[in-house]
C-alpha cells in the first residue's frame, strides 16, 4: 500500500494541527497519565482517518479482454437503462457506484482504449446517493473507446463531502485497463454508461472493488 500524491498536502496540514494540539495540551495542562493517553488517542483519530483515506492498495489487475472492470471501490446503488444526454445522446445502461468515506477513492480505467472525450462540469453538492447528483453535482466525464463495440463513458461525481475531483486523462491518450486515472476526495460516486446490449455481471447492493470486479461483458461478434 502507498499514500496517494493528492494526500500529501492534507496530511502535512493534519500533522501540523496534531503537533500544535499535542504541544498546547502537554505544555499547558497537568492531568493524570490516563487522561493524557486518552486525549492523545482522540487527537490521533483525525490524523489516521486522513492517512487512511488517501491509501492506494497494491492489487493485481483482473484484466478482462471483453469486459468492463470497476473503476472504483464501493457499492452498486443503481442499474438502469436511460438516455445518456452528454455524449452518446441515446439509451445506455448506467451502473452507479457509491463510495463512502471508508472506501478507497482512487479511480481506474475500466477498459483499454483511447480517450476520446473529457469534460469537467462545475455543479452542486447533493448527497451522492440521489439520482439528481449524476446531473446536477460537480462531475467529470471521460469516454474511452477500444473499438466500435467497446466504448465506455464513466463519470466522477462529487458528493456532499467531496469537494475536489482529480482527473488525469487527456483526449488522445492511450490507456490501459486498471491503470489509475484520478480520484475523488471523500464521499462520492462513479457512474458507468455502457451499450444496452452489454451483459451486466453485478446487481444492486453488490460491493465492488476497483481493478478487480467485472461489472459487465461486451457482446462478442460471433
Amino acid at each position: 500500500m502507498r499514500i496517494h500524491r493528492e494526500g500529501l498536502y492534507p496530511i502535512i496540514v493534519e500533522t501540523l494541527l496534531l503537533s500544535i494540539a499535542l504541544f498546547c495540551y502537554f505544555y499547558f495542562t497537568e492531568l493524570p497519565c490516563w487522561i493524557d493517553i486518552l486525549v492523545t488517542l482522540v487527537l490521533l483519530v483525525p490524523f489516521f482517518l486522513v492517512v487512511r483515506f488517501f491509501r492506494v492498495p497494491r492489487r493485481h489487475v483482473n484484466r478482462v479482454e471483453n469486459g468492463v472492470i470497476s473503476p472504483a471501490d464501493g457499492t452498486i446503488i443503481a442499474i438502469e437503462e436511460m438516455n445518456e444526454y452528454e455524449y452518446f445522446h441515446d439509451n445506455r445502461i448506467k451502473i452507479s457506484i457509491f463510495m463512502s468515506v471508508h472506501n478507497v477513492h482512487v479511480n481506474f480505467y475500466p477498459i483499454d482504449g483511447e480517450v476520446e472525450y473529457v469534460r469537467y462540469h462545475p455543479g452542486k453538492y447533493f448527497i451522492a446517493h440521489l439520482p439528481k447528483s449524476s446531473v446536477e453535482n460537480e462531475h467529470n466525464s471521460v469516454v474511452v473507446r477500444k473499438d466500435e463495440r467497446m466504448v465506455v463513458l464513466f463519470r466522477q461525481i462529487a458528493g456532499t463531502v467531496a469537494r475536489r475531483i482529480v482527473s488525469y486523462p487527456k483526449v488522445g491518450d492511450k490507456v490501459t485497463q486498471g491503470v489509475e486515472m484520478g480520484m475523488i476526495r471523500f464521499g462520492s460516486r462513479v457512474d458507468v454508461f455502457l451499450p444496452t446490449n452489454t451483459q451486466i455481471c453485478v446487481k444492486i447492493g453488490d460491493k465492488v472493488r476497483a481493478q478487480k470486479t467485472v461489472l459487465a461483458n461486451f457482446k462478442t461478434l460471433y
